[in-house]
């Protein structure tokens, strides 16, 4: 997609870290419906009746609070699908860590364009940073232990990617993208199959069939179930395709215990599946308070939903000056017929600029 090539173009000098691959999400598809949703049927009304056309701004992105930013080229990528004449430059790239007071980036152009783009351009940048901060304060958090820290697919809907690109951005790895990369036999699965041995005999049953193979986790929330799958991979040896079990609030909130939680099921657990050559997982109870805990049990991934859904944006405003221009002899002014990036969006026929 245009979207990726340009990202690739701009990777080595603000977006450093590859955004998940998905074979269908278009990023400039999200924000031109973010664009479209602001502009409704007149465009932005405020704008254009207190900014003169041809007035000129300066303006500075300004990090209000600590944390690792995340999100630069999407919000890049805003101001050029509005306008892309404003020229903007980055100070600060995707990942690095920014404290109150930094300045990370600025932009030049219309002011019109600029204010038109702002709150856009914002949210995505602070919804992201907000992501990657927590995600880079759990990966801190477990460094020295086998564990590796994943979000879900609790995002907000349609900016999937965008919430897992972030994770990325912070250090963590991701989970399946969706439910097309990873066969995921969960609770529901297993009591509709009629029980784990039939939800794994049916999901293998359907991949050989359609002649792909996916990885394919099944969940367990007690050691009874942990036991009765793993007599399952062992008598399927290496013909079977479950490739990681998850271990599912198999913790328990316990204020004597380090950290306030028992892992000591958790630990029971990982004992029970000793060294066989299967991915592990945790998942439940997940904080930055206990995330050391439950890595110390050996588990290799621990995954944690409030990575995306219980997300704190990072604090960034953007600031701006402005310089009246007179416009050039002859122009026309501003009316309810002029084409600009004011006026009532309709991404498709925006350029995307150097974005």
């Amino acid at each position: 997609m245009q979207w990726r090539k340009d990202w690739e173009a701009a990777a080595g000098s603000f977006a450093p870290v590859a955004p998940p691959q998905h074979p269908t999400y278009d990023v400039y598809a999200v924000i031109d419906m973010a664009l479209a949703e602001d502009a409704g049927d007149y465009g932005d009304i405020s704008t254009l009746s207190t900014v003169p056309e041809g007035t000129q701004a300066r303006a500075t992105f300004l990090a209000k609070a600590s944390g690792v930013l995340a999100g630069v080229w999407v919000a890049h990528a805003v101001f050029a699908r509005v306008d892309p004449s404003v020229g903007l430059s980055w100070a600060r790239k995707d990942g690095d860590r920014v404290q109150p007071g930094e300045i990370l980036g600025e932009a030049r152009g219309s002011a019109r364009s600029i204010l038109v783009a702002e709150r856009v351009a914002l949210n995505f940048l602070q919804r992201m940073s907000g992501i990657a901060s927590l995600t880079r304060q759990m990966v801190d958090a477990v460094q020295g232990t086998p564990s590796t820290v994943l979000e879900t697919r609790k995002t907000v809907p349609c900016l999937r990617l965008l919430d897992k690109w972030a994770v990325l951005i912070g250090g963590g790895q991701n989970h399946r993208i969706g439910l097309y990369d990873m066969v995921m036999i969960k609770d529901n699965h297993i009591a509709a199959a009629g029980g784990i041995a039939a939800a794994v005999a049916g999901t293998e049953e359907y991949q050989r069939s359609k002649g792909i193979r996916r990885p394919v986790e099944v969940e367990t929330r007690t050691l009874a179930e942990l036991k009765e799958l793993l007599a399952i991979l062992d008598a399927a040896g290496p013909d079977t395709m479950v490739t990681r079990i998850m271990l599912d609030n198999m913790t328990k909130k316990d204020a004597g215990a380090p950290s306030g939680l028992d892992v000591s099921t958790l630990r029971e657990a990982m004992q029970l599946i000793g060294d066989r050559r299967i991915e592990t997982e945790a998942s439940g109870n997940v904080t930055l308070d206990t995330v050391r805990v439950i890595a110390e049990t050996g588990v290799q991934f621990i995954s944690c939903g409030a990575l995306t859904h219980s997300v704190t944006a990072l604090d960034i405003s953007l600031n701006i000056e402005t310089q009246r221009m007179q416009p050039p002899a002859g122009a026309l002014p501003a009316g309810p017929a002029a084409v600009n990036a004011l006026d009532a969006f309709e991404g498709t026929s925006m350029p995307c600029g150097s974005a």
